[in-house]
């Protein structure tokens, strides 16, 4: 019998917020186009440059202007990984996925070569999630998160590639950075959140309960049963015999018995 030790957040928690995310980038893209004046991209962070630190806190809402293909591509996985981390990791979802903002961001900005250019987007953090949710469903051996974690490959098995320069435009910085904080992150989080149910016997060895030796005593049933069943028989019979053992003086093996009953 298992213990059920969990209890997964709500739909439409895991529904709101990373519909709120997505509306506020959004509208910090829209924002953009607006006042052309401003150049938004300064926001974001470049790597080693003190003056851009702000960036690590806002990066993550700043997509390129001219490709509206970089924030369709990030609007989705954030909504559809942040939904699920969410769901399934609700006692620790709120800080995973804001250490996985920061850190994603401090990593890049120490780690990171290129000097000469702005680094924006949310992709990072998409990395961190997605590690996040495979490494964490693969070590945790419980089957609706493991199920997660095939889904994650399955589905985004290919931003593997974005961690490798492949691009000169595509920060594959950020995406190493974001992959590295969401495995350390499902590496120390691993006993926080849900847990696979336990049996009940596995509970009571974790409080010293030793469990009963049920197999013994059934043997011991059985051993008394007999013995009373072969008393029984020798009462039914009528006799008893009882055996006197005298040593014998010429060979002390050697012994005599009487049979008291007979000479009753």
């Amino acid at each position: 019998m298992r213990m059920q030790q969990h209890e997964f957040g709500s739909p439409l928690e895991a529904t709101l917020y990373p519909l709120l995310l997505i509306v506020v980038m959004w509208l910090v893209f829209w924002a953009d186009h607006l006042f052309p004046d401003i150049p938004f991209y300064h926001w974001g962070v470049i790597p080693k440059d003190t003056s851009t630190l702000k960036g690590i806190l806002l990066m993550p809402l700043l997509h390129a202007k001219s490709d509206i293909g970089h924030i369709l591509n990030n609007s989705v996985p954030t909504g559809i990984l942040l939904a699920a981390l969410i769901y399934y990791y609700r006692a620790i979802a709120g800080r995973v996925f804001i250490i996985s903002w920061l850190l994603t961001g401090i990593g890049l900005f120490i780690f990171a070569d290129n000097t000469s250019s702005y680094h924006i987007g949310m992709s990072g953090v998409v990395y961190a999630l997605a590690a996040f949710l495979f490494t964490s469903g693969i070590i945790r051996k419980y089957r609706p998160l493991q199920a997660i974690a095939l889904f994650v490959a399955f589905v985004y098995g290919s931003m593997i590639w974005g961690i490798f320069p492949t691009e000169a435009h595509v920060s594959w910085e950020g995406h190493l950075s974001g992959m590295v904080v969401g495995i350390l992150l499902a590496i120390i989080y691993r006993k926080r959140g849900p847990q696979a149910p336990k049996f009940i016997y596995e509970l009571e060895k974790e409080l010293g309960i030793e469990p009963p030796d049920l197999e013994g005593q059934w043997k011991e049933k059985v051993r008394l049963h007999e013995f009373h069943q072969e008393e029984l028989e020798r009462r039914q019979n009528g006799h008893v015999i009882i055996y006197h053992y005298v040593p014998n003086k010429g060979n002390p093996t050697e012994s005599k018995s009487e049979d008291d009953n007979d000479q009753q």
